[in-house]
């Protein structure tokens, strides 16, 4: 089944910032209780919506919503509002966490007492990080250290107040954002130099992209270089060079189990890797397609521009510059599904599954259904028992080899 586009939401006129502003949707999240979606529109404005999208704008095939006068276009979804968040800088970066719950006597102005909360992190184009609490919009603090543009961030998925940020600096900074450590400054809160735990140095580009495992054990990063670096989040050491590409590295992606790592690069192909042995277990190749779907005369390139997982481990989605959206299936080398999309530059799938959100160069951000499965009882033995046995400790078990195959994906 061929995704459909639900909905896309487009900016309004641009703002008058300087001339450096640009309005490419570099990044696009969702919250992970799926309940806010943030959207880098362009124009140093981020984008905070409610989840789901009313019916009016789910129920067409494309739908537009434009702001306007460059304020926050409000309406109810209970009580959560639409926020327009002004950072003053391109928005390269962005990531929600969830904050833990203040208790009483904390002065932390982020949540209310005994009320859990929800920060987004966005990473900017002159090096800083900026953390908001998302219901009320406010800026919690900055944090700055970063010499370039900021341009992955990777929230730890545990819930811990670990934040890594991957940045154009050639560094990845590891984050400890603990409230005990912030302290007034104007209107805003700061957070300490003290808590950054760590800088990753091992890259000689850009870094593109980070991602933590599920289970909080690596840290992948890629940058302009044809290797993907793979660190212990344990130990915040190199553990390994993925070494397989052709160009550079631009995006990757965990699987929910931390059993898979897939990397995507410039060369046109996606390589799926086991992150513990380093193995290379497939690869799958954007071949282009003659087809309807593009008519233009021009040649379009099918370099990657992102990858990701669905929630439950299935599938993959990828945007590459040949103006296509692809769907694959882990068992199958070709996609199962396209779409036509111009100018896509990120994709994310919604984390209760069902929906990807792409965005564009445009400023664009687009709504598009995905397969909706459900899972076999073996791949739920499968990714319950990867959640917390490694590689190494899956072949040490006393179980017959092709069972042994099976639970590290050799077999689909």
């Amino acid at each position: 089944e061929e995704p459909v586009l639900l909905a896309e939401l487009k900016p309004g006129r641009p703002q008058r910032y300087d001339w450096k502003s640009s309005c490419e949707t570099w990044s696009v999240a969702f919250s992970p209780d799926g309940a806010w979606f943030a959207w880098s529109q362009g124009h140093c404005v981020v984008k905070l919506i409610p989840w789901p999208l009313g019916e009016a704008e789910l129920g067409c095939k494309a739908s537009e919503r434009k702001s306007r006068g460059g304020k926050a276009e409000t309406w109810s979804r209970g009580a959560a509002k639409e926020k327009t968040l002004e950072c003053g800088q391109i928005v390269w970066g962005l990531a929600f966490s969830a904050w833990p719950a203040a208790e009483d006597g904390d002065t932390d102005p982020a949540c209310a007492v005994g009320l859990p909360c929800l920060v987004l992190a966005t990473g900017l184009n002159d090096g800083q990080i900026k953390v908001w609490e998302v219901q009320t919009g406010h800026l919690l603090f900055s944090l700055l250290g970063h010499q370039d543009v900021v341009r992955d961030l990777s929230f730890a998925p545990n819930g811990s107040p670990i934040l890594v940020s991957a940045s154009r600096d050639k560094t990845l900074r590891v984050w400890d954002l603990s409230r005990d450590v912030l302290f007034p400054s104007g209107d805003t809160f700061l957070l300490s130099p003290g808590r950054q735990v760590q800088v990753l140095s091992g890259h000689v580009q850009w870094v593109y992209c980070c991602s933590i495992s599920p289970d909080c054990s690596m840290l992948c990063s890629a940058a302009g270089e044809k290797s993907a670096l793979l660190w212990s989040m344990r130990s915040y050491t190199l553990i390994r060079r993925l070494e397989g590409h052709q160009s550079s590295v631009v995006s990757c992606d965990f699987s929910p189990d931390s059993a898979l790592l897939v990397t995507a690069s410039y060369d046109a192909c996606v390589i799926m890797w086991d992150p513990y042995t380093g193995e290379q277990l497939r690869t799958l190749r954007h071949v282009p397609l003659h087809s309807t779907l593009d008519s233009s005369s021009e040649i379009h390139t099918s370099s990657l521009r992102s990858v990701c997982f669905s929630p439950e481990g299935l599938y993959l989605a990828t945007v590459a510059d040949d103006r296509l959206l692809r769907i694959w299936a882990l068992e199958f080398r070709s996609p199962v599904a396209f779409a036509p999309m111009t100018n896509g530059l990120c994709c994310m799938y919604f984390p209760h599954g069902g929906f990807i959100a792409t965005g564009t160069r445009d400023g664009h951000v687009q709504f598009w259904t995905a397969p909706r499965v459900l899972s076999s009882l073996k791949h739920l033995c499968r990714k319950a028992l990867r959640t917390f046995l490694t590689t190494y400790q899956v072949l040490a078990l006393p179980i017959p080899r092709k069972l042994k195959e099976f639970l590290t994906y050799r077999t689909f």
